[in-house]
């Protein structure tokens, strides 16, 4: 029977869910686009793995509507959905092929099948020789590799990651991006979660911002950017930049030790705020960027700007 056609993978309507009294997720509107990556941002605490856990209809939400792939949730879509959790469980008794038989086996993967890509896949994490390692033998940082190719091994349409960095280092990092990019241009969606903006604006289409269970921002990324202008600078530097915020055609800095991003009142002042950062720091870099997605969120959070 052929698959129905859809243009949303996901369609999230004015969801609402309550713990005790308390609305942890408050009327989230949402939709994810076939073959995009959006980022569903904010703090931690913010509402984002409740929204997702509705999603994968693990809780049920109190009010609101969803669709996965253009149907209502049902049994028969899990096996089209491939889910990352934020906190991570593999049977630490296991051997690694013997997780990933397990894995693709409830995905409804054929053990031949699941041997082989596995094998591809732990090699392209440099894991090829712990296929009969036991999982409590692994790092922390091997673990989180193997638990990300049980996710992907039996290649979602929906691809669903809740903090998927979180442990890895800058190198694997690199590859859990490439990766994630690969999938895109299979045509697979993906929910992007994360509070780590900086890593996320790499490698997303659109944004969902969240705050206190709350929708404050959304949209192509591109066009969030745009909306801010290019009245930033971007600048790596030595020395003590403290001086910088008080300086009378700037409006805000976001200080990061040795880089900083400023964001200048007046651009026509661009080459005294360069004649300023080179007379009291050592310059290594200074150039006009668009606002990061950190910097947009804060003032959009300061602003009240729920949605």
């Amino acid at each position: 029977m052929a698959q129905k056609i859809y243009e949303n993978a996901l369609e999230l309507t004015d969801l609402v869910k309550d713990f005790d009294g308390k609305r942890a997720v408050d009327h989230i509107t949402m939709n994810l686009k076939r073959g995009e990556i959006l980022g569903m941002l904010g703090p931690n605490g913010a509402g984002k793995t409740t929204t997702i856990r509705m999603i994968l209809n693990i809780i049920a939400p109190d009010e609101g509507k969803l669709r996965v792939l253009g149907e209502p949730f049902s049994e028969a879509l899990k096996n089209r959905i491939g889910f990352l959790p934020e906190e991570r469980g593999l049977y630490r008794k296991m051997k690694v092929m013997e997780v990933l038989q397990f894995m693709g086996e409830l995905k409804g993967m054929k053990p031949a099948e699941i041997r082989r890509k596995g094998r591809e896949m732990l090699a392209q994490f440099d894991l090829a020789d712990y296929e009969h390692r036991k999982i409590e033998e692994l790092s922390k940082g091997m673990a989180q590799k193997v638990q990300f190719i049980s996710t992907i091994l039996h290649d979602p349409e929906v691809l669903i990651l809740d903090e998927p960095f979180s442990g890895l280092d800058p190198v694997n990092i690199e590859i859990v991006s490439n990766l994630i990019l690969t999938m895109k241009k299979r045509g697979v969606s993906i929910i992007f979660s994360t509070h780590l903006m900086e890593y996320a604006e790499k490698i997303i289409d659109s944004v969902v911002m969240i705050d206190q269970g709350k929708k404050v921002l959304d949209g192509p990324l591109t066009a969030l950017k745009a909306e801010y202008g290019r009245k930033f600078v971007r600048a790596e530097y030595e020395g003590d930049a403290s001086f910088v915020a008080s300086l009378p055609y700037v409006s805000q800095v976001r200080d990061q030790g040795r880089e900083m991003e400023i964001e200048i009142a007046d651009l026509s002042r661009k080459n005294e705020l360069i004649r300023d950062l080179n007379d009291r720091l050592v310059l290594h870099s200074f150039q006009m960027a668009e606002p990061s997605l950190q910097t947009i969120f804060i003032r959009k959070v300061k602003e009240g700007g729920a949605q």
